[in-house]
């Protein structure tokens, strides 16, 4: 489903958001070269919940225990399945960046009619999968993950999905624009 237009909530001004707020907004979107982080300008409207948010999500992006690799082919799954442009738009790009070319992110989004993923893709995608369905993963699947992550690793990933899963969901039904 795709987000809602126009925003439900808008992007905050420097007053709502608080000048540290608005200085990181701002600073975020020169680092990643938009005009608006709307992701930020948006959440951060609610400043308890962003600066709370923050560091988590910062730990599963950039200082998690999953290879980078991994973490954008999972987040990737996730963003395509929830119908979640925002992801994808930022995601695509940084997936690039992490070593998955576009032939493997069209393989993720074809899955599970796709022939060219790795075994240990395949395990991760179908984890993400039964996650995102079940809300719960199989002994089988749990077995498969087993054999390329450890315990950190199998927490982390079970973190991430539902990390991202939430944030689809914020983004699609607060309608956050595209950067």
């Amino acid at each position: 489903m795709p987000a809602v237009a126009p925003p439900r909530i808008p992007s905050g001004s420097r007053r709502e958001l608080g000048l540290p707020g608005w200085l990181f907004c701002k600073l975020t979107a020169r680092v990643l070269g938009v005009p608006e982080f709307h992701l930020f300008t948006t959440l951060a409207v609610h400043r308890r919940l962003f600066w709370s948010w923050i560091p988590f999500s910062g730990v599963l992006l950039y200082r998690g225990r999953l290879p980078k690799r991994d973490a954008e082919v999972i987040i990737l799954r996730v963003g395509h399945l929830r119908g979640c442009a925002y992801e994808l738009q930022q995601h695509r790009q940084l997936a690039l960046r992490r070593g998955v070319d576009a032939d493997t992110q069209a393989e993720v989004f074809a899955w599970p009619n796709a022939e060219g993923l790795s075994v240990r893709h395949r395990a991760l995608l179908t984890g993400v999968d039964e996650l995102l369905a079940t809300r719960m993963l199989s002994e089988q699947a749990w077995q498969q993950l087993g054999e390329y992550l450890d315990r950190r690793q199998l927490i982390e990933f079970v973190t991430l999905v539902g990390q991202y899963d939430a944030l689809a969901m914020t983004l699609n039904t607060l309608g956050v624009p595209l950067d």
